[in-house]
């Protein structure tokens, strides 16, 4: 059922003020930091540092040490069968749920989803949420150290999905999890539980994949080569060695403009026309060079990832969702879904323009245990995985009662 119209725009997110309204003064805040990183020294919060030596990537190179962060809820059963992996998306990371505090500037970004009673009861199961691979919140990736003992940055070498998959499965192996009982992402989640039970099939006995697909398109990698352009033409972000830059010295406006980009997709063209339209931003007049409120809104969204984010990991990030095949050296797409023995769901939203549906029925389609693909109605695009708690709650609540 659709919202009422007053809750039609509630996000999971605190968001600028409405549209049209008057701009007001408020105290200026701090100068944007070079880089929103975790680093060594840093408040863990629930954090937890496992190290898993050292690792040969799919492009070549190595990475002599890696460090994965992760938290854990709930209690791993004697038998070790109840334990759920949850996998983040793109600027996620191993924080769930759970309020912001130390170490956390933010809270749990699936809060609804994992705790007591919650569709994936952690009074039931015993819940896994790794930082990928790559990641700038205490698992191995640019921000940290390399042997030198300096940042890596720019130096970072590529990784895959299927490399932070080989670094999970060590994760695994080190909490004493021979299989999980569900392995559930969406979007980079996605791919990346996807490669998981292409990888490690015996390991994988559930697999949800939300708003995900098999391999990359083109239109895809357009929208994050264009994002990575943003990154790269900010002067500011030197080839990714700005980590000694002092606050508001640091790539923020190419990552607040890849941001933009992205978010544009993650939303749909309904919910923007209809939210947002041609209305001004306050008082500004868009003919005296003044915003829309759409404008505004996505400033606001590229200012508030680059107070919590780092440009290096978005951009090794977004690659390995350029480079994502699941039928790279598996004989194409269809042999590995079809290799696939978890028992599958699919969920696609309905309007979603990054991730679109169709891309969810060729997953159907090919994984042999998986049924129809799940529907999300949403107006919200992409973010309704995140928006429309309701509808996965209750798609992945009835998915685990099975399990």
């Amino acid at each position: 059922m659709p919202r009422k119209r007053e809750n039609r725009y509630r996000s999971a997110t605190a968001e600028p003020p409405p549209a049209g309204a008057p701009t007001r003064p408020h105290a200026p805040e701090r100068p944007i930091p070079a880089s929103a990183a975790w680093r060594e020294g840093d408040d863990p919060g629930r954090r937890r540092l496992a190290d898993v030596g050292p690792l040969e990537l799919e492009a070549g190179g190595r990475l002599p040490a890696v460090r994965l962060a992760y938290e854990t809820w709930g209690t791993l059963s004697p038998s070790g069968e109840n334990a759920v992996l949850v996998l983040h998306a793109l600027t996620g990371d191993s924080h769930v749920t759970g309020p912001a505090g130390a170490g956390h500037p933010t809270a749990g970004w699936w809060q609804s989803m994992v705790g007591p009673g919650a569709p994936i009861d952690t009074d039931r199961w015993f819940v896994v949420a790794p930082n990928a691979l790559g990641g700038c919140q205490g698992s191995t990736g640019p921000s940290s150290a390399a042997p030198d003992g300096r940042p890596w940055g720019g130096r970072f070498p590529q990784v895959t999905i299927r490399d932070q998959v080989a670094a999970e499965l060590r994760l695994a192996d080190r909490l004493g999890i021979d299989s999980w009982a569900l392995v559930v992402g969406a979007s980079l989640g996605g791919l990346r539980a996807l490669e998981w039970a292409a990888s490690a099939p015996d390991r994988v006995r559930n697999l949800a994949a939300i708003a995900a697909s098999a391999q990359t398109s083109g239109d895809q990698i357009a929208s994050f080569h264009t994002q990575l352009r943003a990154l790269h033409a900010d002067p500011r972000f030197a080839d990714g060695d700005y980590y000694d830059a002092p606050d508001g010295e640091g790539p923020h406006v190419g990552l607040g403009v890849a941001r933009q980009i992205a978010h544009a997709s993650y939303r749909s063209a309904r919910e923007l026309d209809e939210r947002f339209g041609r209305i001004p931003q306050g008082a500004e007049d868009p003919l005296g060079g003044g915003r829309f409120a759409v404008q505004s809104y996505l400033d606001h969204h590229g200012e508030k990832l680059a107070r919590r984010f780092d440009a290096n990991t978005y951009e090794v990030l977004t690659r390995t969702m350029i480079t994502h095949d699941l039928g790279r050296d598996r004989g194409g797409v269809e042999a590995a879904l079809a290799s696939i023995t978890a028992r599958t769901l699919v969920v696609a939203v309905d309007s979603d323009r990054l991730f679109p549906p169709a891309q969810s029925e060729r997953l159907a389609a090919g994984i042999p245990g998986a049924g129809p693909v799940e529907m999300i109605r949403s107006d919200f695009g992409h973010d309704g995985f995140l928006i429309e708690e309701d509808q996965i709650g209750a798609i992945v609540r009835r998915f685990l009662a099975d399990a």
